[in-house]
């Protein structure tokens, strides 16, 4: 980035999507076909797409894109199905990056946030407990998109049942392999030892499918507010949205299950948007939220394999311990990867939390002129404010380049 306000040269580079952009359609035929699985990132890796996807349904533009790092083709291996399905003929290998100037009068900042990890936090069990999971994870559980379509289930449970179609692909392929040996007339020691492993293998199968029918369904929720935020170990700022998202992602999941039991854990209740505390009133009397005064100080495991939530209720001055189903963690919002090179580039100083710091009095103003900021880029804030500050940043950018472009 070069210039100042009313006359910046911005150098970008657009990486190569290996898709036409003007002749996809978004069918959705080519991710269909696709013999690549991989982790989902959008749903926090607990569902799977393929090495040609879209990042996230609502995308603009609708327009997929070859993740080359895991696609067959860019592996040297043979494939091209994407290609050959392509009734469009927008799959395109040969595309390069592009580099290009644009000259622009103003910027604006809107990289958002990322999510505090709380594997940090050992205390929580994150990654450790099985049915200890994030926000946004309970998020993309809840949303019909997601991994599951919308149903609640343990996190064990979801593993379990991974595991289960993992061993049965291992199954039907070792399967095929010992029926080829047979037709081959191999030596029988070799035949013996595919039965054998066979066998452990459909031994592995039946106690997964065991304990898959001893779970339970879902019934009890925890939520443990403030997880690494307000925090002077980690980040001493508060994350804004966090208690109405959980109070939201509370009555949601009631709404999916009225027998589902939701208690939310809290240091105290920060609604202070307009309406904000009827809706927690409304989510504890109409949808049976309980509220407990008090921050958590350690999740365990139970000896039934559920999470054991630990905490000093300050309302009646005792150490209580509780069994949940599934604790969910409400993680703190904080500065995005590329904050720190982002400023570097541009020149804007950042604040004690990493955030892009603004005059209280002119909440998207940089300390560059010309280039301003917007939602969580600037600090954490929820969806209503973010929207409110992008259409005062886009004003003032219209206005700088009225009166200097």
């Amino acid at each position: 980035v070069k210039g100042e306000a009313g006359n910046f040269t911005v150098t970008v580079r657009k990486k190569a999507r290996y898709v036409d952009e003007d002749k996809c359609t978004a069918c959705g035929l080519c991710a269909e076909k696709c013999p690549v699985s991989v982790p989902d990132a959008f749903n926090m890796n607990m569902g799977t797409r393929s090495a040609i996807y879209k990042y996230f349904p609502q995308g603009i533009p609708s327009v997929y894109t070859i993740d080359d790092s895991v696609c067959r083709v860019f592996q040297g291996k043979k494939c091209n199905i994407c290609e050959k399905v392509c009734e469009a003929k927008a799959v395109n290998y040969e595309q390069k990056d592009t580099v290009f100037d644009l000259n622009v009068g103003a910027i604006i900042v809107a990289t958002g946030f990322d999510v505090f990890d709380p594997s940090d936090i050992k205390a929580y069990g994150y990654g450790t407990i099985p049915d200890v999971t994030t926000a946004m994870e309970f998020e993309r559980l809840l949303n019909a998109s997601g991994p599951t379509g919308g149903h609640l289930e343990r996190l064990s449970s979801l593993k379990t049942k991974r595991e289960i179609k993992e061993l049965e692909k291992q199954i039907k392929k070792t399967k095929a392999g010992l029926k080829s040996a047979e037709k081959k007339g191999e030596s029988s020691d070799k035949a013996d030892k595919i039965r054998k492993s066979l066998e452990e293998m459909q031994e592995s199968l039946d106690a997964l499918k065991a304990k898959e029918a001893s779970l339970t369904e879902l019934r009890d929720i925890a939520f443990v507010q403030c997880v690494g935020s307000r925090d002077l170990r980690y980040n001493a700022h508060c994350c804004s949205y966090g208690c109405m998202h959980s109070v939201k992602e509370a009555v949601v999941a009631t709404e999916h299950g009225s027998e589902l039991n939701s208690t939310i854990f809290l240091t105290d209740m920060r609604a202070y948007g307009k309406g904000f505390h009827e809706y927690c009133l409304r989510g504890a009397s109409e949808y049976g939220i309980h509220f407990v005064r008090g921050r958590v100080a350690e999740i365990t495991q139970g000896d039934d394999g559920r999470p054991v939530v630990w905490c000093e209720d300050t309302d009646t001055r005792k150490v209580e311990q509780h069994s949940f189903d599934l604790v969910v963690l409400a993680t703190a919002c904080v500065p995005s990867e590329s904050s720190d090179n982002l400023a570097t580039m541009l020149g804007v100083n950042l604040d004690k939390s990493g955030f892009v710091e603004t005059d209280p009095n002119k909440p998207v103003d940089t300390s560059v002129k010309g280039v301003f900021v917007c939602g969580c880029a600037q600090g954490p804030m929820d969806i209503p404010s973010s929207v409110s500050l992008a259409s005062a940043a886009a004003s003032m950018a219209v206005q700088t380049v009225k009166a200097l472009g």
